[in-house]
């Protein structure tokens, strides 16, 4: 296939498993990344059975999946990119040939981390950046600025932190937000809104402090207003899921919004994952519930003074 057309292609199912998943809530299943279709053309975006898929009219990969303890060593690591195993055989034929010219070329592929068994959370796009044959490893990366950087390998401090922040921001928090969605069964906590791509996964202990986990236990899945009124302290939950508002707002007058999406939410029970192992830690709630506390004390009476 020419490469322009084919580069045109790629583009646009990049911009469909993007969209797709944030409709979805962060996700794909694989039902629909196996059917997938472009101009009348069945096109599975990852393979059937492998952890790699190189279209037969494709010169360079489109998709490569990794799965946590999975059968390859794919791991991120302690710079911010990806090491990606060869794939079994000849190193300079088949998938790693692909993959070597989606290097050499900078054709963007998906990266799908498989967390879940049937569900991949795509971060994309992404580029191989460099080759290591004596470690049998790719080097990816989560953004095209490291395809001008001559030694991949060896980043500079900067571009390690640069790296690093990557990482976090394209990698660690959708991952986290697939998995808090599936354990609330894709629905807000507090109001059972249901619309994925109107959810997100918020934090209980924030990401900025050390006990601050991408763990479902320190994971609320919210809707955005809720989410909002949450990291803003007009929203609190108890260590016993109930859910509290602020007094400020339950004491204001300001429509239906205000009314039936935040005031009558006071004193509810939150729905909570099906397995007690990922019901949200409740000490981490109760020092959550501390900070909400302190934001929503009532200032002091000014005493009255007798004439």
């Amino acid at each position: 296939m020419e490469s322009v057309v084919e580069a045109a292609l790629r583009r646009r199912i990049i911009d469909w498993v993007v969209e797709q998943a944030e409709r979805n809530g962060g996700y794909l299943h694989r039902e629909e990344l196996l059917n997938f279709r472009i101009d009348g053309m069945k096109l599975p975006v990852i393979d059937f059975s492998r952890g790699i898929r190189n279209p037969a009219t494709f010169s360079s990969t489109l998709s490569i999946t990794s799965t946590p303890h999975g059968p390859y060593d794919d791991a991120e690591s302690e710079d911010g990119l990806l090491h990606y195993a060869y794939r079994d055989g000849d190193p300079w034929s088949g998938d790693n040939r692909k993959l070597r010219n989606a290097m050499s070329t900078g054709m963007p592929l998906i990266l799908f981390r498989k967390e879940v068994p049937n569900i991949y959370t795509p971060v994309a796009p992404v580029y191989v950046v460099d080759d290591y044959p004596e470690e049998r490893q790719f080097l990816v990366a989560l953004d095209e600025s490291f395809t001008f950087v001559p030694k991949p390998g060896k980043l500079t401090v900067p571009q390690k932190e640069y790296a690093l922040r990557l990482a976090k921001q394209r990698l660690h928090q959708p991952v986290f937000r697939t998995r808090v969605l599936l354990a609330y069964n894709t629905r807000c906590a507090v109001c059972d809104l249901k619309h994925g791509s109107l959810l997100d996964a918020a934090h209980i202990l924030p990401d900025a402090d050390d006990r601050g986990i991408p763990a479902v236990t320190n994971g609320l899945a919210l809707c955005k207003i809720h989410h909002a009124a949450y990291d803003q302290n007009m929203l609190g939950i108890t260590p016993e899921y109930r859910v509290e508002i602020s007094l400020k707002l339950l004491e204001e007058i300001d429509g239906p919004m205000l009314k039936y999406g935040l005031q009558e939410m006071h004193g509810r029970t939150i729905n909570l994952p099906r397995q007690a192992a990922e019901h949200p830690d409740r000490d981490a709630l109760a020092e959550r519930l501390r900070v909400f506390g302190t934001h929503n004390q009532r200032p002091p009476r000014t005493p009255t003074v007798q004439p």
